[in-house]
């Protein structure tokens, strides 16, 4: 009897396990949209508290609400810190009594402060412009901040008026209007504002030292957009009311901080002369004799954000290295470098403690969504403070991911993540989805992106290949693809797509390709050189280099990836442009493009389409209203998602694909409908 029992009970626990195996469903776009998204996380200077923000999709008003919750860093019950007039640029004073962040108020953005205790936030800074950045002085007693400068009552006067003409390149001008930024001092108790530099001048970062007397910034004299280069680094002495210049090169240096003991500070830089093609390098510089040198070279990966230890003689950093995230440690001294997180997946260190004992940091990883932990840096014991989306490991049905390795035309080994349906016994070829990632220097990384669980969901294999020219691998790999877009890149994703083939994953009848930004680049430019796909999705793209030059975001093609000038070198131009083969697209081709993406004009895929159109060739364009060259608007990311999922179902399946309805655009329908 006993064992009759203990068999019945067997067998239901079983039953019961596949009833809610069953229950799963797989994952829909509208899931990716509903998920709540945390981050922004600030710990407290003792480390017992962590700030941080939530991002919660409103439907109604086609936008995410984001409001500001502290949690205790021992993990506990999240409390709602800050009110419904929010905030942003949140920082804690030095001695942890104050918070300030930015807040909108008549239209301008100001600082507000408020007791880390509790209490209502009060307005600081009543600045006539909109404030940019702010800093902390370390005795908590003072605010620096960047802002634009005013105009004048009579320039006001006369811009109202409609004299808004814009002088391209000329003065603070870029492509767009700029106005000259200085540096300012609030004085908490006086509430009184003072200017440290008046100059003629765009300021970028800054940072306090020590003792307060000294800032460092970068900063330059014009504003043409593919210039940074230019920005140099200043050291102001606020006694002697003194500024020096300390580097000259051609070499955008960004992200200074003093190092605690004010005798030198470190800074990101890709070279000490020219601007490189190289990942991120830290350097550290005595601004006394403007000796400086290279303290990272030992770290074979990119570097994404650092700290100083109290003592000054150790960096802190969150580094990539090929799909994964971790925190390291470098001796100043030395350079040696200590890894000091040994996670599977995209660790980033958010914040620290005072002392640097703790850190908050975000993780994720292909199958874990994105959420918030504690730890010490000297001994990993991860904290979980957040579970923002418990439903998706209850009602979601996930792909399977790994990261696959093969090898290129040139014998140059390539890396890439593959995803698999959920459930895939691997009995049957499935189509695939080849994604192309952006930059040219992107990456895929072992991090959620509700994307590629969509596509699993509807039965689709996913392969994202780390291209030579991806960020994560090291200098040369960075470098792989020089004076080359479409050559060696171009290999390496369809020998990515044959390896895969040949592991009898995939049925290569049965393929398509997307990408956005350079993905969307490099997806049209493979339809130009074969057929193999049945489908094709690309957004943000150029078609044409000559004819981008000057409109967008394109210094790094000038001196890196076809190089020079179209006049110089007019024939490299042609020779890498996707519009000179256009002949060659046979491929069903879906485009999308914002209409206000200043990175890759719109104009560039208007021009690939209309041309696809003249031939009377397959192709579809979309244009989103308002949008930059990342989406913002929900409405416009679901069209977007859903009509790349139609695109691929029609031609690469063979089928009128339905798509979900949203719970709230049926009930409007109904509504209409009665």
């Amino acid at each position: 009897m006993r064992k009759r029992l203990l068999l019945v009970a067997i067998l239901l626990l079983f039953i019961i396990n596949g009833v809610y195996a069953v229950e799963k469903r797989p994952m829909t776009v509208d899931d990716g949209l509903n998920m709540v998204r945390v981050g922004n996380a600030v710990m407290s200077p003792d480390g017992k508290w962590v700030l941080f923000s939530k991002s919660e999709l409103d439907w109604s008003k086609n936008k995410r609400k984001v409001t500001y919750y502290m949690i205790p860093a021992e993990g506990g019950e999240e409390f709602q810190y800050i009110g419904e007039a929010g905030g942003k640029s949140f920082r804690f004073s030095p001695d942890g009594k104050y918070l300030a962040f930015l807040r909108k108020k008549d239209k301008k953005s100001q600082i507000f402060v408020m007791r880390t205790s509790g209490g209502e936030a009060v307005q600081l800074t009543k600045h006539k412009t909109s404030i940019i950045s702010f800093k902390w002085s370390p005795d908590s007693t003072k605010i620096f901040f960047l802002a634009p400068d005013a105009r004048t009552k009579e320039e006001e006067e006369k811009y109202k008026a409609g004299y808004d003409a814009l002088f391209v390149d000329e003065g603070p001008n870029g492509q767009v209007e700029g106005h000259w930024q200085n540096l300012w001092m609030e004085d908490l108790k006086s509430k009184k504002e003072r200017k440290i530099t008046d100059e003629k001048i765009i300021i970028k970062d800054f940072d306090i030292s020590s003792d307060g007397m000294k800032i460092i910034f970068t900063a330059r004299y014009e504003n043409r957009r593919n210039q940074e280069y230019l920005s140099e680094i200043y050291l102001f002495n606020l006694e002697k009311k003194e500024k020096i210049r300390l580097t000259e090169n051609k070499a955008p240096e960004r992200y200074l901080q003093w190092a605690p003991n004010g005798k030198f500070f470190a800074y990101i830089a890709p070279d000490d002369k020219k601007w490189e093609l190289r990942q991120n390098k830290i350097w550290v510089m005595n601004p006394e004799t403007k000796e400086y040198r290279l303290i990272s070279s030992k770290f074979n990966g990119q570097i994404r954000n650092y700290v100083w230890t109290p003592d000054s003689k150790y960096i802190l950093f969150t580094g990539l290295v090929r799909t994964n995230s971790n925190l390291y440690k470098i001796n100043v001294l030395t350079g040696e470098v200590i890894q000091l997180t040994h996670v599977k997946g995209s660790l980033f260190a958010s914040s620290f403690s005072k002392d640097r004992r703790k850190m908050v940091y975000l993780f994720s990883d292909f199958d874990t969504p994105p959420d918030l932990y504690v730890s010490s840096t000297e001994k990993f014991e991860p904290i979980r403070l957040t579970n923002a989306n418990p439903w998706i490991e209850k009602e979601i049905l996930l792909a399977k991911a790994e990261v696959i390795r093969w090898k290129s035309k040139d014998g140059l080994e390539i890396e890439g993540i593959l995803y698999l349906p959920p459930n895939y016994n691997g009995k049957k070829k499935l189509p695939l989805i080849l994604h192309v990632h952006g930059g040219p220097a992107g990456v895929f990384t072992n991090s959620f992106s509700y994307r590629y669980h969509v596509w699993a969901g509807l039965g689709y294999a996913s392969l994202c290949p780390n291209v030579r020219g991806s960020t994560g691998y090291g200098d040369e790999f960075l470098r792989g693809n020089m004076y080359d877009i479409g050559g060696g890149d171009y290999w390496d994703l369809m020998t990515g797509v044959d390896y895969v083939i040949k592991m009898g994953y995939v049925d290569p009848e049965r393929m398509g390709i997307r990408g956005w930004s350079y993905g969307g680049i490099l997806g049209a430019w493979t339809i130009t050189q074969t057929n193999r796909f049945k489908a094709a999705s690309l957004g943000a793209l150029v078609a044409l280099w000559i004819s981008e030059y000057g409109a967008g975001f394109n210094y790094d093609v000038r001196l890196w990836y076809i190089g020079g000038t179209p006049w110089d070198n007019s024939e490299g131009y042609t020779k890498r442009s996707v519009f000179t083969y256009v002949k060659n697209i046979n491929t069903p081709t879906l485009i999308m493009h914002g209409e206000k993406d200043r990175t890759c004009t719109e104009h560039q895929s208007m021009l690939l389409f209309t041309a696809l159109k003249d031939m009377g060739k397959t192709v579809r364009y979309i244009r989103f209203p308002r949008e930059p060259h990342g989406f913002r608007e929900p409405r416009h990311q679901r069209t977007r998602d859903i009509e790349e999922i139609k695109w691929m179902q029609k031609y690469v399946m063979g089928i009128d694909w339905k798509p979900w309805e949203r719970k709230e655009d049926k009930k409007d329908k109904d509504k209409k409908e009665k």
